[in-house]
């Protein structure tokens, strides 16, 4: 048996790979009999279309209906069906006409059949038509074994010979039990209720050839099959035919003769169409139990609910193992039924992910082992089986995974319930462990203060940089391999945790050849019945690299402070020089018979000061100068650029220079300065000068944004004259523009920050701006209007300096 079962002469794997092949090749052959069955439903579908003239969908609906009606299968329906379109007469001919066969074979005409003394037997396929029909309808209330072999007997008797009927279905490591007898007595139906799985056997051969037996030979038979009876000549032929099923066949049906003969073609037909109608009920006829059981009394049909919730309790590894067997009754794999929470295999599926799963399939290297050997040999003996630890070994996902294993199984009816034992996991734990504490840079210790021992794990001698040979050191010496400053602390923690049992928990500084190591102690005391400490436990960490890590941090933190400090001081310094240029942010002036509002906001942007700056001064002559400019950059170096600038415009307009002379000037002062190391700033400025006594304005710009002038009701941004930025090159050329202001004019100066938004467009802004005056004019907010505006920029991030030029309406 071991030899068969585990395939001697085959490698593991070649014997894994033909399991697998031979299960799906059966699954072809479930395939092959489901495309049967849908043949059978479709033909019955065409004949309720063609009888009721309805749609496919409507005779399906109608073919559920009906099997719903009579509580049978929807085959079985089809079959009855199938059965009373050939009993009805063709078109043509009144339903009181005979069938066109002889009246010795018309159903209920047995005498006269029996009379002529010809073997009784059908003519023409006909006739076998109203028999099935009635079958299927007897079949469709018919519940167990019983009443479907006395329906066989009833229906087939007069016109097949039918005289007996004996059903035998599948059990338990492929004996065969009784489910079901017709015309058989009770003394031999207990002589025969339980076959054990022996060579021989008609009902096991038509069963695992899948085939039907014609016993039509007394002499003959009796020395090839073990005939049923008493005398064996008691039934003189015999036909034996499995039952159909979705897989291979469970039940057969064995029809008994006491009228010697052959079995005729028609009669043949018959009982093999007979025996597909049964498949159905059969199939929903309760289970045989077995009638062997095993020394303790627990019978072969398991229970698989029964058996998970037992599994369920158990804290180990456990499984319920099902053998699938193949035709001839040999055990071909097995399947996994149930298993105990705890079940863990080498890939980590644990519990329920295992249910449902067969043994060669997921674990195909233990083909042909001694365990294997083992699982047949308790399945056919019952004989517990307890292996030596093995290895099995599985790759996945590329990697091999080894693990070590005992295996104990037993018998549980026809089932086995396997348990093990990993013995790597220890192992495993252990190299778990000494990964983290290399990871973490820890290591455990313990000190037994009753023996004077001491343990360390590998790592701790890491950490103390210590020799192994040299052996632990005791708590008592810990403190002399200190840094001086940290003994009090630590020797006070170590002395209070030996004599209260105190948990301890302390840093401390130790002195080796690599430096100074920052380490850690967390310990606690085991004390006994009167409260004194008998053993300490705990572990050393090294908090070297997270030390040094801190100091950096606390020294980057230092830098930053510093910066901070220097940043913050040049800003005061720088809006000290600011408010020293720009004595007053917002305030009106009259200058020149106009009326000025101005303001400056700086930018909300932490330490830095931005260069914007303004100008609004009367000249010698009773004109006025006014000035709107803005140094790129920010703090000291932005401050001082436009201190330069402020003081050098002013010093040159008051002279008399024309107003593009002192640009030009302006932008050599700031190329000149590009070779000082505080040099090399770059600025944008616009410039007028007003008339009073003819109110003409000559204005000039250097990249700066154009003026904007409201006049009644509409607001223009004035033509501006060619002037590039200042201090950008030595080509620079600018020129002027004249314009005459009218009584009720304003006309507003400004720097970018009262237009610019991020990732908007310019002229966006520059819109903005027009309609917002426009419409704050409208409402008779003008006095303030420069104010006004600056106020309108909630969350400035660039300083925002504006000069409203009024021109007040004539008296």
């Amino acid at each position: 048996m071991k030899g068969d079962a585990a395939g001697e002469g085959a490698a593991p794997e070649v014997l894994a790979l033909a399991k697998v092949v031979a299960r799906l090749r059966s699954e072809i052959v479930d395939l092959e009999g489901v495309a049967a069955t849908t043949a059978v439903v479709e033909r019955a579908k065409g004949v309720l279309m063609a009888r009721a003239g309805v749609s496919a969908d409507t005779a399906y609906e109608m073919l559920l209906g009906r099997a719903g009606e009579r509580g049978c299968t929807l085959l079985e329906e089809c079959w009855i069906v199938l059965g009373r379109m050939h009993s009805q007469p063709p078109p043509g001919r009144a339903p009181s006409d005979p069938p066109a066969a002889p009246a010795a074979v018309v159903a209920g005409n047995e005498p006269a059949a029996r009379a002529s003394g010809a073997p009784r037997h059908l003519v023409g396929g006909s006739a076998l038509r109203p028999l099935l029909a009635r079958l299927a309808d007897g079949l469709a209330t018919a519940r167990g074994g019983d009443d479907v072999a006395e329906l066989l007997r009833t229906v087939l008797g007069g016109d097949a010979g039918v005289d007996a009927v004996m059903i035998y279905s599948l059990a338990s490591a492929g004996s065969l039990e009784l489910t079901g007898r017709a015309g058989i007595d009770e003394e031999l139906a207990e002589q025969w209720h339980h076959i054990p799985p022996l060579s021989g056997v008609a009902a096991h051969e038509a069963i695992a050839g899948r085939r039907a037996l014609w016993l039509e030979d007394p002499a003959e038979d009796a020395r090839r099959y073990l005939l049923i009876a008493e005398p064996p000549d008691r039934w003189p032929s015999r036909a034996w035919l499995p039952v159909p099923a979705d897989g291979p066949p469970a039940a057969a049906i064995g029809f008994l003769r006491t009228e010697p003969g052959p079995f005729a073609p028609d009669t043949r037909a018959l009982l093999r169409r007979a025996a597909r109608l049964c498949a159905g009920p059969l199939g929903v006829a309760d289970r045989p139990r077995d009638a062997h059981a095993d020394a303790e009394g627990t019978p072969g049909a398991i229970e698989v609910a029964s058996v998970q919730r037992m599994l369920d309790a158990l804290a180990g590894p456990a499984i319920l193992l099902t053998p699938l067997r193949s035709e001839a009754g040999r055990v071909e794999d097995y399947r996994i039924d149930a298993a105990a929470p705890e079940s863990v295999d080498v890939a980590g599926r644990r519990g329920k992910e295992l249910v449902g799963r067969r043994i060669l399939e997921t674990y195909p290297t233990i083909a042909g082992t001694s365990l294997w050997d083992g699982y047949l040999e308790t399945l056919t003996t019952g004989t517990r089986y307890e292996g030596e630890p093995f290895t099995y070994e599985e790759v996945i996902a590329g990697v091999p995974q080894r693990s070590v294993y005992s295996v104990r199984a037993s018998r549980l009816g026809d089932r086995l319930v396997v348990s093990w034992i990993r013995h790597d996991t220890g192992e495993r734990e252990a190299r778990r462990l000494a990964d983290m504490q290399r990871l973490g840079n820890l290591g455990w210790a313990g000190w037994n203060l009753t023996t004077d021992t001491v343990t360390w794990s590998d790592q701790v001698y890491e950490i103390f940089d210590r020799d192994p040979r040299d052996g632990p050191m005791t708590l008592e010496e810990l403190p002399r391999h200190l840094l001086p400053d940290d003994v009090p602390r630590l020797g006070s923690a170590v002395e209070r945790l030996l004599s209260d049992g105190e948990a301890l928990d302390q840093q401390f500084r130790i002195a080796t050849e690599y430096g100074v190591r920052h380490l850690r102690i967390v310990a606690e005391a085991q004390t006994d019945a009167d409260g004194t400490p008998v053993e300490v436990h705990g572990f050393f960490q090294d908090l070297s690299a997270q030390r040094g890590a801190e100091l950096a941090l606390l020294e980057s933190e230092r830098a930053v402070l510093l910066q901070r400090g220097m940043l913050q001081a040049e800003r005061a310094l720088a809006a000290r020089l600011q408010e020293t240029l720009l004595p007053i942010p917002e305030q009106s002036l009259e200058l020149a018979g106009l009326c000025i509002d101005v303001a400056y906001v700086p930018a909300d942007r932490g330490v830095n000061v931005s260069g914007d700056w303004y100008s609004a001064i009367e000249l010698p002559d009773g004109s006025a100068l006014f000035v709107v400019g803005d140094v790129a950059g920010h703090g000291l170096a932005a401050v001082g650029t436009m201190a330069q600038l402020r003081f050098t415009t002013k010093g040159m307009t008051i002279t008399g220079s024309p107003l593009p002379d002192v640009l030009r000037r302006l932008n050599t002062l700031l190329l000149h300065t590009a070779s000082d190391p505080s040099g090399g700033a770059s600025a944008t400025m616009v410039m007028a000068r007003y008339q009073p006594w003819d109110r003409r304005l000559i204005w000039v710009r250097a990249g700066h944004l154009p003026p904007l002038l409201v006049r009644g009701d509409r607001a223009s941004f004035l033509e501006q004259p060619p002037g590039t930025l200042l201090g950008a090159t030595f080509d620079s050329s600018y020129g002027q523009a004249v314009i005459d202001l009218m009584p009720g004019d304003h006309l507003l100066l400004y720097t970018d920050g009262l237009v610019e938004e991020p990732g908007e467009d310019l002229g966006v802004g520059l819109d903005r701006l027009a309609a917002t005056t426009l419409r704050l004019l409208r409402e008779g907010r003008g006095e303030a209007l420069a104010r006004t505006l600056a106020a309108l920029c909630p969350g400035n991030r660039d300083d925002i300096c504006v000069l409203d030029i009024h021109v007040p309406d004539d008296p």
